[in-house]
């Protein structure tokens, strides 16, 4: 298993005016909400431009071959013109590219890498071994295309380095209630189970966790975080914050089948327990939130998730 970094990587602030590549590093997407997503993105005053082989279509679902897409990754990090690097979409095949991933290069020249979704390996790879944040944040053509597909004011403030916190407003509330600290961590649920038994599994002790997934019906997560348990993986895990589990429910089920099933997958855990925060696989406004920092849950009558650090150097 890959020893976690010990030092923090900071990439810089990125602002109004910087490049950002646009990559596809699993799934091809749909030409017209690529066109959209670009629009957006530029629209906010970004200089936004995609990757050699970002529109390729095939081998398979895939956006190109490994090796394709493994260099349009690379090739982002290494642009000197390039402040951000931003998936298409995410899909499926960039678990492909894990074991070829070029940490030397990307070590130096750390960069926001936006995406959630397939991409949660990658991301929690160059977290856990470089230190790297991950922005589980809005991608182009799965967010950024759609009127109300991105939430703004923490994509602004995650970019910029300023303190943001989020709340019911954002679809947060409390399934468990306490107060937790810890370096937030985590992504698609079922990611974070494929990775199990890998040498990329997720290091998630001493950490805030969150997860999220969509279209897993509720004993389909029950399932999942029963893995997690018996594969240690909630031990030492200070709080947990669910997203909003878009469609994961059970035809002819009562609504609430999913947080009762959570709560049983969960009995006995001490943490505070939350749920419903739209970050990832999401029916709107999707809210970007930074891994590897310090963050704060506190799961009251109002309850709220506090970013208490900067992922970049402002």
């Amino acid at each position: 298993m890959p020893e976690q970094s010990a030092n923090r990587l900071r990439p810089p602030a990125v602002f109004p005016g910087a490049g950002i590549s646009v990559i596809a590093p699993a799934s091809f997407a749909l030409p017209d909400r690529v066109e959209r997503g670009l629009r957006s993105l530029n629209a906010l005053g970004f200089d936004a431009r995609l990757g050699a082989c970002a529109l390729e279509r095939g081998p398979l679902y895939f956006a190109g071959t490994d090796a394709e897409r493994l260099a349009d990754l690379h090739a982002a990090f290494a642009d000197e013109t390039t402040s951000a690097v931003m998936c298409l979409r995410g899909g499926y095949g960039s678990n492909y590219l894990l074991g070829d991933l070029d940490l030397n290069l990307i070590r130096k020249h750390p960069k926001p890498f936006f995406a959630y979704s397939d991409l949660t390996g990658v991301q929690l790879r160059l977290l856990d071994e470089l230190g790297l944040p991950a922005f589980h944040s809005p991608m182009a053509a799965a967010d950024f295309y759609l009127e109300d597909g991105v939430h703004l004011p923490s994509f602004q403030a995650a970019l910029a380095g300023e303190p943001y916190s989020l709340g019911a407003a954002e679809g947060l509330r409390v399934l468990k209630p306490g107060i937790a600290e810890g370096v937030l961590y985590g992504g698609c649920l079922s990611i974070l189970v494929s990775l199990l038994g890998t040498e990329w599994e997720p290091q998630t002790e001493d950490k805030l966790l969150f997860l999220e997934d969509t279209g897993a019906k509720p004993y389909q997560v029950d399932r999942m975080l029963w893995q997690l348990r018996h594969a240690g993986k909630l031990d030492g895990v200070r709080g947990i914050v669910f997203g909003e589990m878009l469609d994961c429910v059970s035809p002819g089920a009562a609504p609430e089948l999913l947080e009762q099933a959570i709560l049983s997958a969960l009995n006995g855990f001490e943490g505070p327990i939350a749920i419903g925060l739209r970050s990832g696989h999401v029916s709107r406004q999707n809210v970007t939130l930074t891994f590897g920092v310090q963050a704060e849950l506190a799961a009251a009558s109002e309850p709220q998730l506090h970013l208490l650090q900067a992922a970049v150097n402002r």
